[in-house]
Protein backbone atom coordinates (compact mmCIF):
# COMPACT_ATOMS: atom_id res chain seq x y z
CA UNK A 1 0.00 0.00 0.00
CA UNK A 2 1.19 3.52 -0.78
CA UNK A 3 2.78 4.87 2.38
CA UNK A 4 4.36 8.19 1.39
CA UNK A 5 2.82 11.29 3.00
CA UNK A 6 -0.27 12.77 1.38
CA UNK A 7 -0.10 16.58 1.45
CA UNK A 8 -3.09 18.90 1.74
CA UNK A 9 -1.99 20.41 -1.59
CA UNK A 10 0.79 19.67 -4.08
CA UNK A 11 2.18 22.78 -5.75
CA UNK A 12 5.26 20.99 -7.06
CA UNK A 13 3.04 18.92 -9.38
CA UNK A 14 1.71 22.11 -10.98
CA UNK A 15 5.20 23.52 -11.43
CA UNK A 16 6.32 20.38 -13.22
CA UNK A 17 3.49 20.88 -15.73
CA UNK A 18 4.53 24.43 -16.69
CA UNK A 19 8.29 24.54 -16.06
CA UNK A 20 9.49 23.58 -19.54
CA UNK A 21 7.48 26.27 -21.35
CA UNK A 22 7.75 28.84 -18.57
CA UNK A 23 11.54 29.04 -18.18
CA UNK A 24 12.48 30.36 -21.66
CA UNK A 25 9.84 33.08 -21.34
CA UNK A 26 11.04 33.91 -17.85
CA UNK A 27 14.57 34.41 -19.18
CA UNK A 28 13.16 36.80 -21.79
CA UNK A 29 11.24 38.68 -19.09
CA UNK A 30 14.42 39.12 -17.04
CA UNK A 31 16.43 40.08 -20.13
CA UNK A 32 14.03 42.93 -20.92
CA UNK A 33 13.49 43.99 -17.29
CA UNK A 34 9.71 43.61 -17.25
CA UNK A 35 9.54 43.06 -13.50
CA UNK A 36 6.53 45.18 -12.43
CA UNK A 37 3.41 45.14 -14.60
CA UNK A 38 4.59 44.97 -18.23
CA UNK A 39 3.67 42.71 -21.17
CA UNK A 40 3.25 39.48 -19.18
CA UNK A 41 0.76 41.12 -16.82
CA UNK A 42 -1.07 42.78 -19.71
CA UNK A 43 -1.37 39.41 -21.41
CA UNK A 44 -2.63 37.68 -18.28
CA UNK A 45 -5.24 40.38 -17.72
CA UNK A 46 -6.62 39.76 -21.20
CA UNK A 47 -6.58 35.99 -20.76
CA UNK A 48 -8.27 36.09 -17.35
CA UNK A 49 -10.91 38.56 -18.54
CA UNK A 50 -11.68 36.16 -21.37
CA UNK A 51 -11.71 33.17 -19.01
CA UNK A 52 -14.35 34.69 -16.72
CA UNK A 53 -16.09 36.58 -19.55
CA UNK A 54 -15.51 40.03 -18.03
CA UNK A 55 -14.96 43.20 -20.06
CA UNK A 56 -12.21 44.37 -17.70
CA UNK A 57 -9.62 42.66 -15.50
CA UNK A 58 -7.13 44.64 -13.40
CA UNK A 59 -4.13 42.78 -11.98
CA UNK A 60 -2.89 43.64 -8.49
CA UNK A 61 -0.43 42.23 -5.98
CA UNK A 62 -2.86 40.26 -3.78
CA UNK A 63 -6.48 39.35 -3.22
CA UNK A 64 -6.53 41.59 -0.15
CA UNK A 65 -5.40 44.55 -2.26
CA UNK A 66 -8.09 43.67 -4.80
CA UNK A 67 -10.78 43.93 -2.13
CA UNK A 68 -9.33 47.17 -0.78
CA UNK A 69 -9.29 48.91 -4.16
CA UNK A 70 -12.72 47.52 -5.09
CA UNK A 71 -14.24 49.12 -1.99
CA UNK A 72 -12.53 52.44 -2.75
CA UNK A 73 -13.79 52.69 -6.33
CA UNK A 74 -17.24 51.52 -5.21
CA UNK A 75 -17.41 54.72 -3.16
CA UNK A 76 -17.29 53.18 0.30
CA UNK A 77 -16.46 55.81 2.93
CA UNK A 78 -15.41 55.77 6.61
CA UNK A 79 -18.36 54.82 8.78
CA UNK A 80 -20.24 52.99 6.03
CA UNK A 81 -21.49 49.56 7.07
CA UNK A 82 -20.64 46.49 4.98
CA UNK A 83 -22.30 43.06 5.33
CA UNK A 84 -19.80 40.19 5.38
CA UNK A 85 -20.03 36.52 6.41
CA UNK A 86 -18.66 35.55 9.81
CA UNK A 87 -17.03 32.41 8.37
CA UNK A 88 -14.31 33.51 5.97
CA UNK A 89 -10.62 34.37 5.93
CA UNK A 90 -9.94 37.61 7.77
CA UNK A 91 -8.77 39.42 4.60
CA UNK A 92 -12.42 39.96 3.69
CA UNK A 93 -12.82 42.32 6.64
CA UNK A 94 -9.31 43.78 6.49
CA UNK A 95 -10.28 45.59 3.31
CA UNK A 96 -13.36 47.06 5.01
CA UNK A 97 -11.35 48.22 8.01
CA UNK A 98 -8.57 49.74 5.87
CA UNK A 99 -11.12 52.26 4.61
CA UNK A 100 -12.54 52.97 8.04
CA UNK A 101 -15.83 51.30 7.15
CA UNK A 102 -17.61 48.99 9.59
CA UNK A 103 -17.97 45.24 8.97
CA UNK A 104 -21.38 43.88 9.94
CA UNK A 105 -20.93 40.15 10.44
CA UNK A 106 -23.66 37.78 9.27
CA UNK A 107 -24.20 34.11 9.91
CA UNK A 108 -23.77 31.59 7.09
CA UNK A 109 -26.00 28.95 5.53
CA UNK A 110 -25.94 25.73 7.52
CA UNK A 111 -25.25 23.61 4.43
CA UNK A 112 -22.79 25.65 2.34
CA UNK A 113 -21.06 28.05 4.72
CA UNK A 114 -21.89 30.92 2.36
CA UNK A 115 -23.54 34.11 3.64
CA UNK A 116 -27.12 33.62 4.81
CA UNK A 117 -29.28 36.33 3.26
CA UNK A 118 -32.12 35.76 5.72
CA UNK A 119 -29.68 36.49 8.53
CA UNK A 120 -28.16 39.44 6.64
CA UNK A 121 -31.62 40.96 6.32
CA UNK A 122 -32.03 40.88 10.10
CA UNK A 123 -28.69 42.66 10.53
CA UNK A 124 -29.41 45.35 7.95
CA UNK A 125 -29.23 48.83 9.51
CA UNK A 126 -29.07 52.49 8.45
CA UNK A 127 -25.76 53.31 6.77
CA UNK A 128 -25.35 49.86 5.19
CA UNK A 129 -23.86 50.45 1.75
CA UNK A 130 -22.56 47.12 0.45
CA UNK A 131 -22.43 43.36 0.83
CA UNK A 132 -19.41 41.12 0.21
CA UNK A 133 -20.49 37.54 -0.47
CA UNK A 134 -17.64 35.02 -0.27
CA UNK A 135 -17.81 31.98 -2.53
CA UNK A 136 -16.52 29.78 0.29
CA UNK A 137 -14.39 26.71 -0.46
CA UNK A 138 -15.11 27.15 -4.19
CA UNK A 139 -18.91 26.89 -4.13
CA UNK A 140 -20.84 29.90 -5.47
CA UNK A 141 -22.96 31.79 -2.99
CA UNK A 142 -26.62 32.13 -3.96
CA UNK A 143 -26.14 35.17 -6.19
CA UNK A 144 -29.79 35.23 -7.22
CA UNK A 145 -30.85 35.89 -3.62
CA UNK A 146 -27.92 38.20 -3.00
CA UNK A 147 -28.56 40.39 -6.05
CA UNK A 148 -32.29 40.63 -5.29
CA UNK A 149 -31.53 41.54 -1.66
CA UNK A 150 -28.97 44.12 -2.78
CA UNK A 151 -31.31 45.70 -5.31
CA UNK A 152 -34.13 45.89 -2.77
CA UNK A 153 -31.88 47.63 -0.24
CA UNK A 154 -29.74 49.69 -2.65
CA UNK A 155 -26.52 47.85 -1.77
CA UNK A 156 -23.36 47.50 -3.84
CA UNK A 157 -22.27 43.88 -4.36
CA UNK A 158 -18.54 43.13 -4.30
CA UNK A 159 -17.82 39.44 -4.75
CA UNK A 160 -14.96 37.80 -2.89
CA UNK A 161 -14.14 35.04 -5.37
CA UNK A 162 -10.69 34.32 -3.93
CA UNK A 163 -11.49 30.60 -3.64
CA UNK A 164 -13.66 30.16 -6.71
CA UNK A 165 -11.74 30.64 -9.96
CA UNK A 166 -13.93 29.38 -12.79
CA UNK A 167 -16.98 28.60 -10.66
CA UNK A 168 -20.32 29.61 -12.16
CA UNK A 169 -23.74 30.51 -10.83
CA UNK A 170 -26.59 29.89 -13.28
CA UNK A 171 -24.08 29.88 -16.12
CA UNK A 172 -22.34 33.11 -15.18
CA UNK A 173 -18.81 33.26 -13.77
CA UNK A 174 -18.59 34.27 -10.14
CA UNK A 175 -16.89 37.64 -9.80
CA UNK A 176 -18.80 39.01 -12.78
CA UNK A 177 -22.27 39.10 -11.22
CA UNK A 178 -21.82 41.95 -8.75
CA UNK A 179 -20.41 45.42 -9.46
CA UNK A 180 -16.86 44.17 -8.86
CA UNK A 181 -15.28 40.77 -8.30
CA UNK A 182 -12.04 40.06 -6.47
CA UNK A 183 -9.73 37.08 -6.91
CA UNK A 184 -6.65 35.89 -5.05
CA UNK A 185 -3.81 34.00 -6.71
CA UNK A 186 -2.08 33.05 -3.46
CA UNK A 187 -0.01 29.94 -4.29
CA UNK A 188 -2.42 27.47 -2.68
CA UNK A 189 -5.44 28.67 -4.65
CA UNK A 190 -6.83 26.69 -7.61
CA UNK A 191 -5.06 29.23 -9.80
CA UNK A 192 -1.98 30.11 -7.81
CA UNK A 193 0.97 32.38 -8.52
CA UNK A 194 4.62 31.85 -7.56
CA UNK A 195 3.98 34.28 -4.72
CA UNK A 196 1.29 36.87 -4.04
CA UNK A 197 -1.08 38.19 -6.72
CA UNK A 198 -4.72 39.18 -7.22
CA UNK A 199 -7.25 40.46 -9.74
CA UNK A 200 -10.31 42.71 -9.89
CA UNK A 201 -12.91 42.23 -12.61
CA UNK A 202 -15.69 44.62 -13.58
CA UNK A 203 -17.88 45.60 -16.51
CA UNK A 204 -17.47 49.30 -15.66
CA UNK A 205 -14.74 50.83 -17.83
CA UNK A 206 -14.53 54.00 -15.74
CA UNK A 207 -13.94 51.98 -12.58
CA UNK A 208 -11.35 49.87 -14.40
CA UNK A 209 -9.46 52.99 -15.49
CA UNK A 210 -9.38 54.30 -11.92
CA UNK A 211 -8.31 50.91 -10.55
CA UNK A 212 -5.35 50.81 -12.94
CA UNK A 213 -4.32 54.23 -11.71
CA UNK A 214 -4.79 53.49 -8.00
CA UNK A 215 -2.69 50.29 -8.10
CA UNK A 216 0.17 52.31 -9.66
CA UNK A 217 0.50 55.15 -7.12
CA UNK A 218 -2.58 56.85 -8.63
CA UNK A 219 -0.75 57.98 -11.73
CA UNK A 220 -2.29 57.94 -15.17
CA UNK A 221 0.54 60.19 -16.31
CA UNK A 222 4.01 59.47 -14.90
CA UNK A 223 4.76 61.46 -11.73
CA UNK A 224 1.34 63.10 -11.77
CA UNK A 225 -0.67 61.73 -8.83
CA UNK A 226 -4.35 62.61 -8.85
CA UNK A 227 -5.31 61.11 -5.48
CA UNK A 228 -3.99 58.87 -2.74
CA UNK A 229 -2.51 55.87 -4.53
CA UNK A 230 -1.07 52.48 -3.65
CA UNK A 231 1.79 50.26 -4.67
CA UNK A 232 -0.44 47.32 -5.57
CA UNK A 233 1.13 46.35 -8.89
CA UNK A 234 1.35 42.74 -10.01
CA UNK A 235 4.89 41.54 -10.76
CA UNK A 236 5.75 40.42 -14.26
CA UNK A 237 6.82 36.96 -13.12
CA UNK A 238 3.43 36.38 -11.52
CA UNK A 239 1.57 37.40 -14.67
CA UNK A 240 3.75 35.02 -16.69
CA UNK A 241 3.30 32.09 -14.31
CA UNK A 242 -0.44 32.66 -14.05
CA UNK A 243 -0.84 32.72 -17.83
CA UNK A 244 0.83 29.33 -18.06
CA UNK A 245 -1.29 27.91 -15.25
CA UNK A 246 -4.52 29.41 -16.57
CA UNK A 247 -4.09 27.36 -19.74
CA UNK A 248 -4.44 24.23 -17.55
CA UNK A 249 -7.08 25.46 -15.10
CA UNK A 250 -10.14 23.82 -16.66
CA UNK A 251 -8.36 20.46 -16.77
CA UNK A 252 -7.03 20.90 -13.25
CA UNK A 253 -10.49 21.82 -11.95
CA UNK A 254 -11.90 18.65 -13.50
CA UNK A 255 -9.24 16.71 -11.57
CA UNK A 256 -10.38 18.33 -8.32
CA UNK A 257 -13.98 17.47 -9.12
CA UNK A 258 -12.96 13.87 -9.76
CA UNK A 259 -11.33 13.67 -6.31
CA UNK A 260 -14.39 15.30 -4.72
CA UNK A 261 -16.75 12.87 -6.43
CA UNK A 262 -14.69 9.98 -5.10
CA UNK A 263 -14.81 11.42 -1.58
CA UNK A 264 -18.56 12.02 -1.76
CA UNK A 265 -19.16 8.43 -2.82
CA UNK A 266 -16.63 6.83 -0.49
CA UNK A 267 -17.64 8.72 2.66
CA UNK A 268 -21.42 8.95 2.18
CA UNK A 269 -22.39 6.32 4.77
CA UNK A 270 -20.25 7.65 7.61
CA UNK A 271 -21.51 9.73 10.56
CA UNK A 272 -20.14 13.02 9.29
CA UNK A 273 -21.42 15.96 7.25
CA UNK A 274 -20.19 16.09 3.67
CA UNK A 275 -20.15 19.23 1.51
CA UNK A 276 -23.65 20.05 0.32
CA UNK A 277 -23.57 20.86 -3.38
CA UNK A 278 -26.43 23.29 -3.86
CA UNK A 279 -25.55 26.19 -6.13
CA UNK A 280 -24.29 25.18 -9.56
CA UNK A 281 -20.65 24.46 -10.06
CA UNK A 282 -18.30 23.86 -7.18
CA UNK A 283 -14.60 24.12 -8.08
CA UNK A 284 -13.46 22.48 -4.81
CA UNK A 285 -10.75 24.82 -3.65
CA UNK A 286 -11.30 22.91 -0.43
CA UNK A 287 -13.16 19.73 0.47
CA UNK A 288 -14.45 20.31 3.98
CA UNK A 289 -16.18 17.63 6.01
CA UNK A 290 -17.71 18.27 9.42
CA UNK A 291 -17.80 16.12 12.52
CA UNK A 292 -17.91 16.79 16.30
CA UNK A 293 -14.91 14.42 16.45
CA UNK A 294 -12.87 16.71 14.16
CA UNK A 295 -9.76 16.97 16.32
CA UNK A 296 -9.55 13.24 17.03
CA UNK A 297 -10.05 12.46 13.34
CA UNK A 298 -7.34 14.94 12.43
CA UNK A 299 -4.92 13.28 14.86
CA UNK A 300 -5.78 9.87 13.39
CA UNK A 301 -5.12 11.03 9.82
CA UNK A 302 -1.92 12.79 10.83
CA UNK A 303 -0.66 9.54 12.37
CA UNK A 304 -1.14 7.96 8.95
CA UNK A 305 0.79 10.77 7.24
CA UNK A 306 -2.33 12.34 5.76
CA UNK A 307 -2.31 16.12 6.01
CA UNK A 308 -5.49 18.06 6.78
CA UNK A 309 -6.37 21.72 7.26
CA UNK A 310 -8.67 23.92 9.34
CA UNK A 311 -10.56 26.56 7.34
CA UNK A 312 -11.29 28.47 9.53
CA UNK A 313 -11.11 27.41 13.20
CA UNK A 314 -11.78 30.87 14.67
CA UNK A 315 -14.75 32.68 13.06
CA UNK A 316 -14.56 36.43 12.64
CA UNK A 317 -16.87 37.26 15.54
CA UNK A 318 -14.38 35.58 17.91
CA UNK A 319 -11.24 37.19 16.48
CA UNK A 320 -9.49 39.35 19.10
CA UNK A 321 -8.95 42.16 16.60
CA UNK A 322 -12.69 42.39 15.89
CA UNK A 323 -14.08 42.18 19.41
CA UNK A 324 -14.85 45.92 19.30
CA UNK A 325 -17.53 45.37 16.65
CA UNK A 326 -21.06 45.62 18.00
CA UNK A 327 -22.10 42.62 15.92
CA UNK A 328 -19.38 40.44 17.48
CA UNK A 329 -21.58 39.81 20.51
CA UNK A 330 -24.43 38.38 18.42
CA UNK A 331 -25.19 34.73 17.70
CA UNK A 332 -23.65 32.93 14.72
CA UNK A 333 -24.57 29.26 15.22
CA UNK A 334 -23.79 28.03 11.71
CA UNK A 335 -20.46 29.83 11.54
CA UNK A 336 -19.63 28.24 14.91
CA UNK A 337 -20.50 24.82 13.51
CA UNK A 338 -18.23 25.21 10.49
CA UNK A 339 -15.36 26.58 12.57
CA UNK A 340 -15.53 23.97 15.33
CA UNK A 341 -16.28 20.89 13.20
CA UNK A 342 -14.81 21.60 9.75
CA UNK A 343 -11.85 19.56 8.51
CA UNK A 344 -10.29 20.09 5.09
CA UNK A 345 -9.18 16.88 3.38
CA UNK A 346 -6.38 16.70 0.80
CA UNK A 347 -7.58 17.78 -2.63
CA UNK A 348 -5.49 19.01 -5.54
CA UNK A 349 -4.91 18.55 -9.23
CA UNK A 350 -2.67 15.55 -9.69
CA UNK A 351 -4.03 13.68 -6.67
CA UNK A 352 -4.28 10.00 -7.58
CA UNK A 353 -7.17 7.61 -6.99
CA UNK A 354 -4.81 5.58 -4.82
CA UNK A 355 -4.17 8.58 -2.60
CA UNK A 356 -7.85 9.49 -2.44
CA UNK A 357 -8.84 5.93 -1.57
CA UNK A 358 -6.19 5.85 1.14
CA UNK A 359 -7.75 8.92 2.76
CA UNK A 360 -11.22 7.37 2.50
CA UNK A 361 -10.00 4.10 4.03
CA UNK A 362 -8.29 5.91 6.90
CA UNK A 363 -11.49 7.82 7.73
CA UNK A 364 -13.50 4.58 7.67
CA UNK A 365 -10.97 3.02 10.05
CA UNK A 366 -11.38 5.94 12.44
CA UNK A 367 -15.15 5.59 12.67
CA UNK A 368 -14.98 1.78 12.92
CA UNK A 369 -12.93 2.20 16.11
CA UNK A 370 -15.33 4.74 17.62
Amino acid sequence: MESSPIPLNDLAWQWQKIEQKFMPEFHELVKHGHFCLGPAVDQFEKEFANFVNSPEAIAVNSGTSALHLALIVAGIKPGDKILVPAQTFVATVWAVLYIGAIPVLCDVEKDTGNIDIADAEKRLQPGTKAIIPVHLYGQPANMQKIMAFAEKNNLIVIEDAAQAHGAKFQGKNVGTIGKLGCFSFYPGKNLGALGEAGMIVTADKALAKRLRSLRHHAQEERYIHNELGFNYRMEGIQGLALSHKLAHLTEWTDMRRHVAKRYLQGLKDLPLTLPEIIHDDHVYHLFVIRTPKRDALRDHLNAQQIATGLHYPVPLHRQPCLKHLACATKSFPHAENFSSQGLSLPIYSGMTDTQTDRVIKAIHQFFEKE
